[in-house]
């Protein structure tokens, strides 16, 4: 038993911040290679709060079609995702929720917020307003930040073109070209 004791577990974190059990074997090609295999199968969780889930929706549609890019099935469950998209307001009320969804997420899990709702309350942070929570970073842990009021579908996928570079630390797709006479 005192053999036991001694034993520490070192704590692993991702990038995000997120824990993580620590490898039995630490295989740092095997990793990369996971860590490519996920950022190319992301499965968001079927979650919206308010008008800015209109525009996730469209995002899945056949304009802006997010499977070319990794992220084509919006799973049912918590348990069977890996990115939650808290986009919308988010109220006391639904703040217990959306910590339970999140605390239901296999690891290694991630989030997006999206729209300025979510980030810091948006129209609705005024002093009289009470019930608006002013930025889900102050319940679970954000990873990437997509604003607008709503965001376009674009950034949306921007958004998971910049999580794809925080899983792996490449950029995966090229940059839109700017468009001239604007």
């Amino acid at each position: 038993m005192a053999a036991q004791d001694s034993v520490v577990q070192q704590e692993i974190l991702t990038a995000g911040g997120h824990h993580m059990d620590p490898p039995i074997v630490n295989l740092q090609l095997a990793q990369d290679i996971f860590d490519v295999c996920r950022s190319m199968s992301l499965w968001p969780m079927t979650f919206g709060l308010a008008c800015c889930a209109i525009e996730m929706m469209a995002t899945g549609m056949a304009r802006f079609d997010m499977a070319r890019f990794g992220a084509e099935v919006f799973r049912p469950s918590p348990r069977q995702s890996d990115v939650m998209i808290v986009a919308g307001t988010v109220t006391k009320k639904m703040a217990p929720a959306v910590v339970r969804l999140y605390e239901q997420m296999p690891g290694p899990k991630w989030v997006i917020a999206m729209g300025n709702c979510a980030i810091s309350g948006g129209p609705f942070k005024i002093k009289d307003n009470y019930n608006v929570i002013e930025g889900v970073d102050t319940l679970i842990p954000v990873d990437v930040y997509v604003p607008g009021c709503p965001p376009r579908p674009e950034g949306l996928l921007e958004g998971f073109f910049e999580l794809q570079r925080l899983i792996t630390g490449k950029r995966w797709w090229p940059v839109a070209a700017e468009v001239e006479g604007k």
